[in-house]
């Protein structure tokens, strides 16, 4: 399954979730490991990121290393 996120298509990773449920049985909430919830708000910060530049003008890759090098910083 694939999500669209800041027109992006972004495949989640399998998770092992666990569910909260109330007395009817209905969800309320979901579980799931720590480290893996600091992974998905990474990956969230990092999209947002990419949609918000995506208008930015690009630079070539050559362009980009000529400019390195020529301000020592490679």
């Amino acid at each position: 399954m694939y999500s669209f996120f800041g027109g992006y298509n972004v495949k989640p990773k399998e998770i092992e979730l666990q569910y909260v449920t109330n007395q009817a049985g209905e969800k309320t909430a979901v579980l799931f490991p720590i480290g893996e919830f600091q992974e998905l708000m990474e990956d969230i910060d990092d999209l947002a990121a990419i949609t918000e530049r995506r208008e930015e003008p690009t630079v070539a890759h050559g362009e980009l290393l000529a400019e390195l090098k020529r301000d020592r910083l490679i």
